[in-house]
């Protein structure tokens, strides 16, 4: 099993929904009652760049996303900053086959590291 990491592109999204969405409707840990559609996901997806703080990645094999990781602004106060607060989500599939969280967490870990940033985590 090859799994590859890189930056989210748009043509993601409706997968990267998918994923989300499962959680949303089988568990309380989005805090999300409804289920997103591609089009109000948008929206989300914009805030990531390629570079800087607020990235996006992936994790695939066979050109299928297994799960995502990325880092949003994590409070709006100045000293915040170089704060960023992480998510990460994986596919069931994934979970059950091949333990996908850990590896994107490990990769996602290493690139807010590259840009400088301290991470705000959930236990």
């Amino acid at each position: 099993m090859t799994i590859h990491i890189r930056p989210a592109n748009r043509v993601d999204l409706p997968r990267l929904t998918e994923i989300y969405n499962h959680y949303v409707i089988h568990t309380p840990v989005t805090f999300d009652l409804e289920p997103y559609t591609v089009e109000r996901r948008a929206a989300w997806f914009e805030q990531f760049s390629l570079t800087g703080r607020y990235r996006l990645v992936v994790a695939e094999e066979n050109g299928v996303v297994l799960g995502y990781a990325g880092t949003t602004r994590f409070r709006v106060k100045p000293a915040y900053d170089t704060t960023v607060e992480t998510t990460v989500y994986s596919s069931v599939e994934a979970v059950i086959v091949s333990g996908i969280g850990g590896r994107e967490h490990q990769s996602h870990r290493w690139r807010i590291h590259a840009a400088k940033c301290r991470v705000s985590e959930a236990a």
